[in-house]
């Protein structure tokens, strides 16, 4: 069980599935409370306080990490967000928290493609009971010394495959395996030897390098959660190509995110560069001019800005021009026409560079502090000065 304890107030932080787990001296019971923040794939509610009677009956009950799903409320109870409740499963019954109530559960269901009309929800059986959550936790405790054991099992059997996480049923008489795997897997035999090594009933799930990053979570070289475990749940194919129409270096060290593909968010700004890229035309031959050929040296993508110079490869002295003027350079150019020159009487361009060395010098303010107290020193000076001659005068 992947937890924080708060020596202080002796709270444990259940990462895996947003809650806190705190002791009652009066009951002697753990209290189970929801914790948004914690939760993977969370959605704000930004409709709460909203009213709707179409879909008052339907809830979001989220279970470990990026496993969630919409349930109807069955037991006749009044059910909120933040409840435990016992839930409808395959076989048996599970444990989950509500985390979404509302008309908020009707954008989620569009957002999702599902027709309510058609889609038998499962059901909310009630609200979970103290013996309910206690086994539940007995459950969740045996997940991680599971998921190692389970990995040796699989190893013993020589599948290539590899387990990346292991989630208990809330009754405990299930568990879901996730495991990754680059082709076809037989574990006809590794569920057998499964179900008679725990006692419990066995379910495969494959998934990707991507899905297993957001089941894990972390932080991404932005300082930012992982995209795949904040709100991505259908993942795209990226190739490079994304990182070549970026103009971005085609480092795998940089490119590649916590998975060991390239990062989702190199997609991201994809079509605002297609789209730059349609209007600035393809320079293959130098741009000929009365006083020399011009070199494409530089491109900026985004303001449709391109740099030449007459030094090949050289990037001492540069010169501006628009996509627009560059088009018209290359018809003149084909048209056997050549502009007088590219030099102008200002001075040629710089690539633009900020330099931040010394804005966070620690002794950046000293010099100025040096000066106001000169400045105080000279005034204390001039007023005891002042004050000694006034002395003398009125002694003499």
């Amino acid at each position: 069980m992947n937890s924080r304890i708060d020596t202080n107030e002796n709270i444990r932080y259940d990462c895996f599935r947003g809650c806190t787990i705190s002791g009652n001296e009066e009951t002697g019971m753990e209290e189970i409370r929801y914790r948004q923040g914690c939760c993977k794939l969370e959605v704000y509610n930004y409709l709460k306080g909203i009213g709707q009677e179409q879909y008052n009956h339907l809830f979001e009950v989220r279970f470990k990490n990026t496993r969630k799903g919409i349930y109807v409320n069955a037991s006749g109870q009044s059910i909120k967000t933040g409840d435990l409740v016992i839930v409808e499963a395959m076989s048996g019954h599970d444990l989950g928290i509500v985390t979404l109530e509302g008309p908020i559960v009707a954008r989620q269901i569009k957002a999702k493609g599902i027709d309510p009309e058609k889609t038998p929800f499962r059901k909310i059986y009630r609200k979970a009971k103290p013996f309910d959550i206690e086994r539940w936790q007995e459950a969740i405790a045996r997940e991680q010394e599971t998921m190692i054991r389970a990995r040796v099992l699989a190893a013993n059997l020589g599948l290539e495959m590899k387990i990346g996480d292991v989630e208990f049923q809330g009754d405990g008489t299930k568990a879901i395996f996730y495991y990754i795997a680059d082709g076809r897997v037989d574990f006809r035999q590794l569920i057998k030897d499964f179900a008679e090594e725990f006692h419990i009933r066995v379910e495969m799930k494959q998934i990707g390098a991507r899905q297993e990053a957001g089941l894990i979570g972390g932080l991404g070289i932005c300082g930012r959660e992982l995209c795949c475990a904040n709100y991505i749940t259908e993942f795209k194919s990226i190739t490079t190509s994304a990182a070549r129409c970026q103009d971005l270096s085609l480092n795998p060290q940089k490119l590649a995110g916590q998975c060991g593909k390239l990062k989702c968010c190199l997609n991201y700004e994809v079509s605002a560069y297609m789209d730059a890229h349609s209007r600035i035309p393809k320079v293959t031959e130098p741009l000929e001019f009365e006083d020399g050929p011009a070199y494409l040296v530089k491109t900026d993508i985004l303001r449709e800005t391109l740099y030449f110079s007459y030094e090949k490869g050289s990037l001492a002295r540069i010169y501006p021009l628009t996509a627009a003027q560059v088009q018209e350079i290359i018809m003149m150019n084909r048209n056997g026409e050549k502009p007088e020159t590219l030099r102008v009487e200002e001075d040629p361009v710089a690539p633009e560079f900020v330099t931040a060395v010394g804005d966070d010098s620690i002794s950046r303010f000293d010099e100025a502090r040096r000066r106001k107290r000169k400045k105080n020193g000279n005034r204390n000076k001039n007023r005891k000065g002042g004050k000694a001659s006034a002395a003398k005068k009125d002694d003499a």
